[in-house]
């Protein structure tokens, strides 16, 4: 993935993207490969993407839709910068803030308070940044006193809440959202896409994945 942007209004540009992925039988199979140095293939080859070609513009809200294994999530790690694609090109320009797994990026040994301020300093913003963001982020999450406990004891609805609170308070230029919103509760998910649909209007982009027949932002 490259942080330089070629001339034009698009946000996220890409051109003949493609990731490909082995797949051993064994475990073993890996090492036997390594033993040989690449002149023997003890896998076969997955292409999750194959020359996708993609313009975002600044502002654009986003559904990526499809069938389990169709890619959906592979494609938003690549924007994110998560995963390396294998060949072609992918060119963001701005700050992202991603929201691919449950948690991803926390520390579940550290408390609810450090895994925000670690995932602000992710997002390159100081402490003095986030703590001006905490009540904002303790508010949105409602986790309470519970912000001071290893997030290993949350619920799933606390770590989600948290996660989302923490991904959309640091001001990013694009937004990235998989499948994660599906575990919290009816209330919190009006909340989220309240939010979300704010953030749109402010002119952030947002591209969220959706598998099919599911509703869309």
């Amino acid at each position: 993935m490259s942080s330089e942007m070629p001339s034009t209004e698009a946000v996220v540009k890409l051109h003949n993207l493609s990731k490909k992925y082995p797949i051993y039988e064994r475990p073993s199979h890996k090492i036997w490969e390594l033993f040989t140095w690449g002149k023997r293939q003890f896998h076969r080859e997955f292409w999750a993407l194959q020359d996708i070609d993609l313009e975002v513009s600044s502002g654009t809200t986003l559904g990526v839709i499809g069938q389990n294994g169709s890619g959906k999530s592979t494609l938003l790690q690549l924007v994110a910068g998560i995963l390396t694609q294998t060949r072609g090109d992918c060119f963001v320009k701005g700050t992202v803030s991603a929201l691919l797994e449950l948690g991803s990026g926390f520390n579940l040994e550290f408390t609810g308070r450090e895994n925000v301020f670690m995932g602000g300093a992710i997002m390159g913003l100081n402490q003095r940044q986030m703590e001006n963001r905490l009540d904002e982020i303790l508010a949105f999450s409602e986790i309470g006193n519970f912000i001071d406990q290893p997030v290993r004891t949350y619920s799933t609805g606390m770590f989600m809440r948290l996660a989302f609170s923490v991904a959309i308070h640091v001001d990013p230029d694009i937004l990235l959202v998989d499948e994660a919103l599906a575990v919290g509760d009816l209330i919190f998910q009006h909340r989220c896409f309240n939010r979300v649909r704010r953030l749109k209007a402010e002119g952030k982009t947002i591209s969220e994945l959706v598998l099919e027949n599911e509703k869309s932002l």
